[in-house]
């Protein structure tokens, strides 16, 4: 396993982070505005805040980075809750605590309420972090095989994908609709890992700068525990090391399996972040 010490969960990194996973959402907000102009999809950024609209419901719509660059001032808070509310969409904000606790103040203040946790794990890749997330697959998985997905006029990774996530309410649809903008995406890399030819587990490389951001890892039920998932995460950190990222980061529930799998093969976890509703 890699060791991860020297890497301290502070303002820089927490930028780095954060901006990474922001910028890479905003591609997905150009690209769905490409595709789908009526949708409205538009993204800006104020006082070093990324904001999101990706629709009134989709779960990239959201804020990025707040309170990394300073305290925003009521105004900047203003203009951030206007950009939502022209377009009729609630406002979320995911706050990495690093922001500090005068930050939480102005979200109470204006009537803010946590209500999600989400670990950000790291881990170097490239360069001396050469052992990465091989091991041993499960018995059964011999025919396992690994392809990033360059094209895919059967939109077979949104297929695979949704499947892996049709367990969770309301997420199968947003992963079968989320696939052809995916696709169009700049900076992301999609993936998919095959039993007997077949895919069976889907996942996504996205690179901003020298970070890698891993996301989207599912597995169809009946091919759970037979290796895909950490076929796929070796494949991806592989592939981002070749292209001279330094970083890969995760994100994960607190206390889930997948926080557990990160764990096991070099992530840790730098901070927790918060996301906060407007009450009511």
């Amino acid at each position: 396993m890699t060791h991860t010490g020297e890497l301290h969960g502070d303002l820089d990194l927490a930028r780095r982070l954060e901006l990474c996973e922001g910028h890479s959402t905003a591609r997905s907000v150009d690209a769905r505005a490409e595709l789908q102009s009526e949708s409205g999809a538009g993204w800006t950024e104020i006082a070093g805040t990324l904001a999101m609209f990706d629709g009134a419901e989709s779960p990239l719509t959201q804020t990025f980075g707040l309170g990394l660059a300073g305290l925003p001032t009521e105004s900047d808070m203003e203009a951030i809750e206007a950009f939502f509310g022209e377009r009729g969409a609630p406002v979320f904000h995911e706050v990495s605590p690093v922001a500090g606790a005068d930050l939480m103040a102005v979200l109470n203040r204006r009537g803010y309420e946590a209500f999600e946790c989400t670990n950000v794990l790291v881990r170097p890749i490239g360069g001396g972090a050469a052992a990465l997330a091989r091991g041993p697959l499960a018995e059964g998985a011999a025919t396992l095989a690994v392809r990033l997905v360059e094209s895919d006029p059967g939109d077979e990774w949104a297929k695979t994908s949704a499947r892996g996530w049709g367990e969770v309410p309301g997420l199968e649809g947003f992963m079968r609709d989320i696939g052809p903008i995916t696709a169009r995406r700049r900076g992301a890399h999609r993936f998919l890992a095959d039993i007997d030819g077949r895919p069976v587990a889907a996942a996504l490389l996205s690179i901003e700068g020298d970070v890698a951001l891993l996301a989207g890892a599912s597995t169809e039920p009946a091919a759970r525990r037979k290796g895909a998932q950490l076929a796929l995460l070796d494949a991806r950190l592989r592939y981002a090391a070749r292209r001279g990222c330094t970083l890969a980061m995760m994100c994960a529930m607190p206390g889930s399996g997948s926080q557990r799998n990160a764990e096991r093969h070099g992530f840790r976890v730098v901070y927790t972040r918060i996301k906060w509703r407007r009450r009511g």
